[in-house]
């Protein structure tokens, strides 16, 4: 479980004193898949990097319970281009010691799972903004992650491609059980991905509403009257918090 509690994030800057986030209190439990959703600059990425552990709130406590392993993904994918697909997705086993054979097997067995078998020897510039994001996703699950954090991870992709990475992602969730938290821009990505969906207002960010989505992990949801009320209902939530 996720537990934050009054977290206040700021920064001084050219003699200036600049509020990202204030007085945020939420709980995330175990094996819910999150969303943040909200206007640009209002704090979101921010607030994904206090949950990582990248940053430190400036007041309140974040607490996860448990020895939890989480995994982040980012944007850019945060692949090294001069790593094949193979060694990018190894890196975090190797980092953390395991054996030849563990790793080897592990890797396989993602290549298959992700449809990147036959594309280990490829560099990450070789591949389309979709296969790159899986390996991105390969990655991270090779270190068996108790929480997938993502920033945005389907932001630069073409629609086709962005929604079967929404359903890959579904299914990650759905098959291992992992907690994950989304941060994204599109109203529809955060009802079809997110069980709970939290609404940031304007910068400086607060909670706006935490907005329970129960039938998100349904696969038709998209197709569903619900979906398509759930998306108009955020919307004209999300309509009086942009800048102007």
């Amino acid at each position: 479980m996720i537990t934050v509690q009054s977290a206040c994030l700021s920064f001084d800057l050219d003699g200036a004193h600049h509020s990202v986030l204030q007085d945020i209190s939420f709980r995330i439990e175990r094996n819910e898949s999150c969303a943040v959703i909200g206007p640009s600059g209002c704090g979101k990425t921010s607030l994904l990097f206090l949950l990582a552990g990248l940053l430190e709130p400036n007041s309140g406590t974040i607490e996860v319970s448990g020895n939890r392993r989480s995994g982040t993904i980012l944007q850019n994918f945060g692949l090294f281009p001069w790593k094949t697909v193979w060694q990018n997705i190894s890196l975090g086993l190797t980092l953390l010691g395991e054996s030849k054979d563990r790793i080897a097997s592990r890797v396989d067995n993602l290549l298959d799972e992700m449809g990147l078998t036959g594309f280990d020897n490829h560099y990450p510039g070789q591949l389309s903004g979709g296969m790159q994001q899986r390996v991105a996703l390969a990655r991270t699950l090779a270190i068996e992650p108790d929480i997938l954090y993502m920033d945005e991870p389907l932001s630069s992709l073409d629609a086709l491609t962005r929604e079967r990475l929404q359903n890959l992602i579904l299914e990650i969730w759905r098959q291992k059980k992992i907690t994950t938290v989304l941060v994204t821009h599109s109203i529809e990505e955060a009802v079809f991905l997110g069980r709970r969906i939290i609404v940031l207002s304007k910068r400086p960010g607060s909670i706006l509403s935490i907005v329970e989505n129960p039938m998100a992990g349904v696969v038709d949801y998209r197709k569903s009257d619900a979906f398509f009320h759930a998306c108009t209902d955020l919307r004209e939530m999300l309509k009086g918090e942009q800048h102007g």
